[in-house]
């Protein structure tokens, strides 16, 4: 061959090489993904979870990198739940080995492939591998903010470089930390009941799309909204895997607090006339509803004093779940044997009336943070100020 036509051919074999490398390094880099499971019947799965999807193009093989693992044999692991410092780690393994579990309790599964550029799936690849590593994998668990999706939610809006915080920041469907708790706690009735009562205002601060994401669920709905730099969808298909044979998810359900003032002047009017007419009957009756209120308070205190759970500060249900009510337990047992109660009976219950009216005037004039309680103001105050109306310390004086 003429050397004009070996240099020709030499030319046109390098540009073929150059268009072949950018295929071939588009060839090696991960497919990413999110898979999404639904909630179960054990109360630390009533949220659901999710973990980050890698998937080798070269075997086939997909990693799955999981942050929702966590020692309950750990030295102190009781201690540091209670405390709110707990531990948790990511850990990377097969797919398939993940998936095993869901489908032997019947959770359902499904995947969102997302169509990230070679360079961000390789690089969000080998950050999640590094983040995998024992020296890296625990980091300190939040129920609200730093938990199993938000480092799901997280990972992704790195790798996009905020693309996906901007997007799902700007709009709110008015959902809270309180409201979604309760509702996907709602099969575990006690466990609903113990959010409820436990959270203080910050839990009812309005939530924007972007927050939302601590519930796996709901960080599947904005990565089905969410649209790259040139409009395309960040998500490019998405799979069941596994159907859902367990309870469906819990809808949400409005609860008026009218039902409860109701069930309040009910209960009041009701104690009022037994302690009147009836008082071992009466007795019989406040010694566990007076236990009932005082032991939460006890721990309300002890969570906003002692403890990092935040979203319990400050709770505004203590002026009604009042530690305080412990001190009655002794009068409830006069009553049960037929006696007057002493006069610190009638004292307590004016402290503790005085707490529920100032939870009827935070709940109209929203002096404190805002904090949704409305339901439980009206339950429960009219139950105390009835209860002190009888027993005024004025009436001690009367009777001496």
């Amino acid at each position: 061959m003429p050397w004009p036509l070996r240099m020709l051919a030499g030319i046109l074999l390098a540009m073929l090489l150059c268009l072949a490398a950018p295929a071939r390094a588009q060839d090696t880099a991960p497919r990413i993904g999110v898979a999404t499971m639904l909630p179960g019947t054990i109360f630390f799965e009533r949220f659901g979870h999710d973990a980050l999807l890698v998937e080798d193009p070269a075997t086939g093989a997909t990693t799955s990198y999981n942050f929702g693992f966590f020692d309950l044999e750990e030295p102190g692991f009781l201690r540091r739940f209670i405390h709110g410092d707990m531990q948790y780690m990511l850990v990377a393994l097969p797919f398939e080995d993940d998936l095993a579990y869901y489908r032997q309790v019947g959770r359902g599964v499904s995947v969102q492939w997302l169509d990230l550029a070679p360079g961000q799936a390789r690089t969000l690849a080998a950050r999640l591998a590094d983040n995998a590593l024992p020296q890296n994998a625990r980091y300190r668990y939040d129920y609200f903010t730093d938990n199993c999706s938000t480092r799901v939610r997280d990972a992704l809006d790195e790798a996009l470089g905020g693309q996906l915080r901007r997007q799902l920041q700007v709009s709110s469907h008015g959902r809270t930390y309180r409201s979604e708790s309760v509702r996907l706690a709602s099969p575990s009735p006690l466990m609903a009941l113990g959010f409820d009562i436990g959270l203080g205002p910050a839990a009812d601060a309005p939530l924007n799309r972007w927050q939302e994401g601590f519930i796996p669920m709901r960080l599947a709905d904005g990565l089905r909204q969410a649209r790259l730099a040139d409009g395309r969808p960040l998500v490019t298909g998405e799979h069941e895997l596994l159907a859902h044979a367990t309870d469906p998810e819990p809808i949400q359900r409005a609860r008026p607090w009218w039902p409860w003032l109701l069930a309040g002047l009910v209960i009041a009017f009701g104690l009022r006339w037994l302690t009147g007419r009836r008082p071992r009957v009466a007795g019989g009756m406040l010694l566990p509803l007076w236990l009932l209120l005082g032991l939460p308070g006890l721990v309300m205190v002890y969570a906003w004093g002692f403890t990092e759970h935040r979203f319990a500060w400050a709770n505004q249900n203590l002026l009604l779940f009042s530690p305080l009510c412990l001190l009655l337990l002794p009068g409830a047992v006069q009553l049960l044997r037929g006696r007057t109660p002493g006069r610190l009976l009638g004292w307590t219950l004016a402290v503790i009336a005085l707490g529920a009216v100032l939870a009827i005037v935070q709940s109209w004039l929203l002096v404190l943070p805002v904090q949704r309680n409305a339901h439980w103001v009206a339950l429960l105050a009219p139950i105390h100020l009835a209860l002190a109306w009888h027993w005024r310390p004025r009436r001690f004086a009367a009777v001496d």
